[in-house]
Formats: C-alpha cells, structure tokens, sequence
C-alpha cells in the first residue's frame, strides 16, 4: 500500500507540473501542429481537459508498467480516474460559472487542481479495492476512444459550446 501511495502523490505532482506546462506549450512552439493535438490550441474548455488527460494517461502508462503485477487493479482503477477527473473539468466549470455567471481564472486553477485530486484519489481507491478489474477492457477502451476524438476534434471541433474559444 505504502509504494501506491507513495505514487498516487507523484502522480499528483505530475499532472500539475506538466499539465501547466502544457496550457503554454502550443504557444511557444510557434503553433506546432502535432503539440497542439496533445496541448491546447485555444482557451476552450475542451481543449483545457487535455490539461488532465495527456499527463495523467503518460503517467498511467508508467504506474501501470511498474504496478500490474503487484496491484493488478491499476489499470482499471485509472482508466477510470483519468476519464473522471477529464470530465469533472467542464463540469465544475460549467457549474461555478452558472452560478456567478461569469469564469474567474483563480477558480479555473482550482477547478484544474481538484479534478487532478479527485481523480488520482478516485484512482487510488479503486486499485486498492479492485472494483473494477473485470472492466478494464472497457475502460480502456473509453480511454482510447476520448484519445481519438482529441486528435480529432483539435483541429476540426464540432459547433458546440465546450468546443468555442471565448477569446
């Protein structure tokens, strides 16, 4: 339990480091196209999920290489974290903005730093409980499925909300 935890806070660190990083990193690479699939290319809240999902699947990759044997529970438990805390983004957003009416940048950091918290946890439980291990294969297919439609809707987003840049 004690390496899982240890893991689970790195993991934490992780996704904030590089997910920060990352909310900048299509700008200063001049607008290179194959970043921008894995970054922001604009201030949607769409693209402000790859903030979550990008560090947080990199991440996985690694625990998962290093855990499986010993926790083999990890790759459901944060297949699921991952699609949790990606989520949780546009709708903490949606909520506090509907509330206020207007988006604060403090509260859109903390809507980012909370999901994190809250999916690593998520994801932490989980592998300890070994809930979902017989789900796996799909979650990881949900996982792949959310990997696509970022590729794909980067540079061709459908007319909806979620995929408008405010700026």
């Amino acid at each position: 339990m004690r390496p899982l935890k240890t893991y689970t806070r790195i993991g934490i660190l992780f996704v904030i480091i590089t997910g920060s990083i990352a909310h900048f990193l299509y700008d200063w690479s001049n607008h290179v196209s194959i970043i921008g699939f894995f970054t922001p290319i604009n201030e949607s809240i769409w693209e402000h999920m790859k903030l979550l999902f990008f560090p947080m699947l990199l991440y996985a990759f690694v625990f998962v290489f290093r855990y499986k044997n010993r926790y083999p529970s990890v790759p459901s438990a944060l297949c699921a974290g991952i699609l949790f805390g990606t989520f949780l983004i546009p709708f903490l957003f949606y909520s506090y903005t509907l509330i206020l009416g207007k988006d604060s940048f403090v509260l859109d950091l903390g809507t980012f730093i909370l999901s994190i918290l809250i999916a690593f946890w998520l994801s932490y439980r989980l592998a300890l409980s070994g809930r979902l291990l017989r789900y796996t294969p799909l979650l990881c297919c949900l996982v792949g499925i959310l990997f696509a439609l970022f590729l794909i809707f980067t540079y061709h987003p459908p007319a909806m909300p979620i995929f408008e840049d405010p700026a």
